[in-house]
């Protein structure tokens, strides 16, 4: 049982599908605990029942429990309530969406007003794309004026090779003009008025234009067939048109907009709770308006009230529309500002986040650490962990970690907690008999970093795959990270003063995806642009071409001085290339000790000239490796450097 996670009694089985659709009306009402409604939270020092703030939503209180799941204030999520709409509204999300449906349909019958003999319905259905067909269903009725069909079928005669037309049986009724102003959507239609002149009639064009309520848009919408959904795009199982009318409202839980405690008397509620109850007051003021037979002007400005409250609950940033504000004058923060924006809920707090185990600091080079080493100073290893757990392999290992403790002697690391089976937490500096030090097998050890322990590098902005991998640390003097300069190129990284960012995997697992997927060596070559992302650089490229010239050679001493700084040297010296006076060896040589013997390779350097040819050139330009022999040709940044083909993309 892992028990950083409450016990649940649900079988733990496999997602198979995310299945992403609108909560229908229904929906909304089974998953609701609780019927809100009453606009205040408290009552007499505590929640109040069918209240904003009511026990079966949740509890921020850690005294309290949830009446709901019978949890505390931390393993609680919350549950949903509802509150029943006195009118339908438009939920401001989906009024484009419902602009571009009611487009395609009859005011009347609530049929597709594009016939499906025209081309361009039958194109559009060749579409898989939903969206993108809604889209094309939409420009093939702009043209059209009325519900085509009628009681009109086309019958052609018994002679006719043209198969029989059949029409949708739309009904001939007028399409109006569409348009959203504000909140409201307006339908404009033109009529033919006819003048009564001596000599003839004239007809002349009259506009009417009509407010169009969510309530008659939502019989628009519940009249579409699940046919017309699937044409239109939509799936009627998941996402049917009229769901996106607001009948029933969800109320969220208190643990996603929590109160705070400004003294012990008083509490200052969220925005969303503020703009809740305001909802929920003026639903009340519209139902009294509707039960006492109020004129109608009067409940559509009740209703349009209710309407504006509800957008700005959504997103209080709507064009052309005041915003809605606390007492104080200052605007309301709606769901959508606490999601979008880069403070918002998915950068800000999912894609982004402070974490733990993490240590931040300057960048310098060392050239005398490998590729895939990182030089950690020792202030960060002995203030980061590792949880390893006790096994009979490393349980001496962990006994010496523990007798250093928290504060080892220099040189050496130690350990910060004992984590016992049973979920108890030690803190060695605190331990002062030596058998509480006492390890078990399964016990866990909190230990500092050693050198070989992976982690995690990055440096922002993390751009693309490479700008993120695993590096081995090696404990190092001084308070900065040490780097190898090939390794920076990924990392777009400079000695200028850049900081950057490490990260310790805390299990296994994570150890496993670092050690197989994001080791710098499996990162050398880019799969976007399939060459390598890093090549050798600045001193060490000038050394390679200088050790391949023509005119290089070097003594013995040096030689084995070179042969001693090799880690793979198994002891066999190759012979000089010059043995008197005195024995001399190539610089290519040298070079071929540290080439895999299977590569064969052949490259021009970068000042190679096309008149040039044959096997040695006058400028020793060709480079031919062959069986891990370097042959001939002087080494360059574009056959050691990143370019495709290179020597560091033939070995990878």
């Amino acid at each position: 049982m892992d028990l950083r996670f409450p016990y649940s009694p649900a079988e733990v089985s496999k997602i198979r599908v995310v299945q992403f659709g609108i909560l229908s009306p229904d929906e909304i009402r089974q998953m609701s605990v609780v019927h809100i409604e009453h606009s205040e939270t408290t009552e007499r020092g505590k929640p109040k029942p069918g209240g904003l703030s009511d026990p079966r939503l949740g509890t921020i209180d850690r005294k309290m429990k949830c009446e709901t799941c019978m949890a505390n204030m931390a393993e609680c999520p919350g549950h949903f309530g509802h509150l029943e709409l006195a009118k339908p509204m438009f939920h401001i999300g989906f009024m484009k969406t419902v602009l571009s449906i009611l487009r395609c349909v009859c005011f009347n019958c609530s049929k597709i007003l594009v016939d499906e003999e025209e081309p361009a319905f039958k194109q559009s259905m060749r579409i898989r794309n939903p969206k993108n067909r809604l889209r094309k269903i939409l420009d093939a009725c702009k043209n059209k004026s009325k519900c085509e069909g009628g009681d009109e079928i086309d019958v052609q005669g018994a002679d006719s090779e043209e198969p029989v037309k059949r029409s949708r049986g739309g009904c001939g009724a007028q399409k109006p003009k569409i348009s959203i102003d504000g909140m409201k959507m307006v339908a404009e239609y033109k009529f033919q008025k006819k003048r009564n002149d001596e000599q003839e009639q004239m007809p002349e064009p009259v506009e009417r234009k009509q407010i169009l309520s969510a309530e008659k848009v939502l019989s628009i919408l519940k009249r579409i067939t699940d046919e017309d959904c699937q044409l239109l795009g939509l799936n009627p199982k998941y996402a049917r048109p009229d769901w996106m009318i607001l009948q029933v409202l969800p109320i969220p839980p208190p643990p996603v907009r929590p109160s705070v405690m400004m003294d012990t008397s008083s509490r200052s509620e969220d925005d969303l709770t503020h703009q809740l109850a305001m909802i929920i007051r003026h639903n009340e003021n519209l139902k009294k308006q509707e039960h006492n037979g109020s004129a109608a002007h009067i409940i559509s400005e009740f209703a349009q009230l209710l309407q504006f409250h509800i957008a700005t609950y959504f997103d209080n940033e709507l064009p052309g529309q005041p915003r809605a504000t606390q007492r104080s004058g200052r605007p309301i923060k709606s769901i959508c500002s606490r999601l979008k924006a880069k403070e918002g809920r998915i950068r800000g707090n999912l894609m982004g986040k402070r974490v733990d185990f993490s240590a931040r600091t300057v960048i310098t080079p060392d050239p005398t650490i490998n590729i895939d080493e990182l030089g950690v100073p020792w202030s960060i290893a002995l203030n980061l962990t590792y949880p390893e757990t006790v096994t009979p392999y490393n349980i001496e290992r962990l006994k010496e970690l523990v007798e250093n403790g928290p504060h080892p002697p220099p040189g050496k690391t130690g350990a910060k907690y004992i984590i016992r089976d049973d979920g108890q937490r030690l803190d060695l500096r605190y331990l002062k008999k030596s058998s509480d030090q006492h390890l078990e097998l399964g016990y866990k050890v909190e230990r500092h970093l050693n050198d070989g322990d992976f982690v995690l590098f990055n440096r922002q902005p993390s751009l693309h795959k490479m700008s993120i991998m695993g590096h081995r640390i090696k404990i190092m003097p001084y308070s900065t990270f040490r780097l190898n300069l090939s390794v920076t190129s990924p990392y777009n990284a400079d000695f200028d003063g850049d900081e950057m960012n490490m990260h310790v995997p805390q299990s296994f697992e994570t150890r496993a995806e670092v050690l197989e997927l994001m080791m710098v060596p499996k990162c050398i070559v880019s799969p976007q642009s399939n060459r390598p992302v890093m090549g050798i650089v600045q001193d060490t490229l000038l050394g390679c071409r200088k050790i391949t010239k023509r005119d290089t050679f070097i003594e013995k001493d040096v030689f084995m001085n070179i042969l001693m700084w090799w880690e793979d040297f198994d002891g066999k010296v190759p012979a000089p290339a010059i043995l008197k006076p005195r024995p001399l060896w190539t610089g290519k040589q040298v070079f071929n000790l540290i080439i895999p013997k299977q590569i064969n390779l052949l490259r021009y350097s970068m000042w190679h000239q096309e008149t040039e040819k044959g096997f040695i050139t006058l400028g020793d330009t060709q480079v031919r490796i062959e069986k891990g022999e370097l042959l001939s040709g002087t080494l360059c940044k574009k056959t050691l450097g990143t370019s495709t083909g290179s020597l560091i993309h033939v070995i990878w």
